[in-house]
């Protein structure tokens, strides 16, 4: 008896390339001897162009959500690579900034951002599409009609 192939959903297929990616970055960080996480370089980005940045302002400049910059820059701070301080204009917010810890990585971290920016082209070059360019337009896509909407739309669809 012949198993047919599993399903694999978009949600689960965007899951393990992410999984395949990062587990490598992730690893490449460990063999320079970093304990660092593909998922703090967006937050890095930003402090390096500018600091302290307050949650909301990370998240505008990285694109992603304020939940996931806060709970990133909390694994950050317990790792040591950012501190806290409080904004003296809004005595409620925090900022962060980078320490000194971090910014003695600095020079490493930017030669793998560089290599692993080089092995996505490569990587690109042996699809039939760029990687790069099909996310960034399904991003595009989905912030003018988001995926929930999508979803409706197909339910109405079906139940007509």
């Amino acid at each position: 008896m012949r198993r047919s192939a599993p399903y694999r959903g978009l949600g689960t297929l965007l899951r393990h390339l992410i999984e395949l990616l990062d587990g490598d970055v992730e690893q490449a960080y460990r063999d320079l001897g970093l304990k660092y996480r593909p998922r703090f370089t967006p937050v890095v980005r930003a402090l390096v162009e500018s600091e302290p940045r307050s949650i909301r302002d990370i998240a505008r400049h990285s694109g992603l959500t304020h939940s996931a910059v806060s709970q990133t820059v909390a694994q950050m701070n317990r790792a040591g690579l950012v501190s806290l301080v409080w904004d003296k204009a809004d005595g409620r917010a925090r900022k962060a900034r980078l320490t000194q810890r971090c910014r003695g990585i600095l020079p490493r971290l930017q030669l793998q951002w560089e290599a692993t920016n080089t092995a996505a082209d490569h990587l690109d070059e042996e699809l039939s599409s760029s990687l790069r360019n099909a996310v960034t337009e399904a991003i595009a896509a989905l912030e003018h009609t988001p995926f929930r909407q999508r979803i409706e739309k197909c339910m109405k669809r079906s139940h007509a």
